[in-house]
């Protein structure tokens, strides 16, 4: 008795699963969703670049003489004008020296007026007047080197900049070649970004519709620098590595607010003319790949893999795969599977567009 009771329990709660789960899946097979179509449509997006910011002139300013560092004449981070003394080298060993050269050039124009006199009265040969003029000339130019040897010693600033950091103090032995700071240049600033190689031809060769000269600078903080950008030159080869190219864009920096050697984010606006677009939320990945749901004339869903030729606030520009003419699953791409049947419900892609954050132009 009791076992047959249990067969009756264990047949009807079977039965009620077996109709829950064919009501599930009729709900399902009569679920309609929402489809729409690709819009072609002129528009435009910013693009954000990382950059490197660099002084528009940024030297290493080195000591071109061996001693003691008698002076530093200024601090760092200060701003100094062209010509400037920076640093002053011990100069009594090259004082000396251009004495010397200076006695060492009195003594040849002397021995050279008298032996002018003496080949002037056939005293002498010509040849020891040559002789002695090739004397004074040699005195000559070591007075020039010994001049140049001590002008070494005072460092002035080549140009009008700011003084970075200064290693060296008063009284430290300078070999030749030591660097005793930086100079930077800050009144304008350089912003080097990378483009891809797509990117880099559509600039070269789509003029009329290439992405704006004009560009604008993010900085860290992630407030817009108030001066635009003119992107200006691109540099001659493409990294082997990653297959980029570096722009580089000239921003005027009056207020010195940029310093070398910050980062920040260029933007530029890229056009799109008769872009291919769809809404992001009709798309999902599979191992890195993008994949929409076509829909056939026969309401059959086709799992199809499109490439992406840019990412756009909620939107995709499809660079293939997809025509304008073809209907997507809009809705529900995480329900269906591929080659289900599906009752759907169509919406114009102008009325989705104006729903999403891209307006097309």
């Amino acid at each position: 008795m009791t076992r047959n009771v249990m067969f009756v329990a264990l047949c009807v709660l079977l039965y009620n699963t077996g109709c829950t789960s064919n009501k599930e899946e009729k709900t399902e097979e009569t679920a309609t969703y929402a489809a729409t179509s690709p819009l072609k449509i002129d528009t435009s997006y910013t693009k954000e670049y990382v950059s490197q910011i660099k002084s528009v002139r940024n030297i290493e300013v080195r000591a071109q003489e061996k001693g003691y560092l008698q002076k530093i004449y200024v601090d760092e981070g200060q701003f100094v004008k062209a010509g400037q003394p920076l640093f002053r080298i011990m100069p009594q060993a090259f004082e000396a020296e251009l004495q010397k050269a200076e006695a060492e050039t009195r003594s040849a124009e002397l021995e050279l007026q008298n032996t002018k006199t003496l080949s002037d009265q056939n005293i002498v040969s010509k040849s020891e007047y040559q002789l002695g003029k090739a004397k004074l000339d040699q005195a000559k130019a070591e007075q020039t080197i010994a001049k140049m040897h001590l002008a070494f010693t005072e460092i002035k600033a080549p140009f009008d900049g700011i003084i970075d950091r200064i290693p060296l103090k008063l009284g430290a032995l300078v070999d030749e070649g030591a660097l005793l700071t930086s100079l930077s240049d800050n009144s304008q600033m350089f912003a080097y970004f990378n483009v891809s190689e797509p990117e880099y031809l559509n600039y070269q060769t789509d003029v009329k519709d290439r992405g704006a000269r004009l560009v604008d600078l993010q900085l860290a903080n992630g407030q817009l620098f108030k001066y635009k950008g003119d992107v200006e030159t691109v540099e001659s080869e493409f990294d082997s590595e990653t297959g980029n190219i570096a722009f580089r864009a000239r921003f005027k920096n009056p207020d010195k607010l940029l310093r070398n050697g910050e980062t920040g984010k260029v933007l530029m606006t890229v056009p799109f003319k008769n872009a291919l677009v769809i809404p992001q939320k009709a798309t999902y990945e599979v191992q890195d790949k993008i994949y929409v749901f076509v829909i056939d004339n026969n309401n059959v869903v086709k799992s199809t893999n499109i490439e992406i030729g840019a990412s756009l606030p909620d939107m995709y520009v499809v660079q293939s795969g997809l025509s304008a003419n073809d209907k997507i699953l809009l809705e529900g791409v995480q329900k269906v599977h591929d080659n289900d049947k599906i009752k759907y419900k169509f919406q114009k892609p102008e009325d989705v567009l104006s729903h999403l954050k891209l307006q097309a132009e």
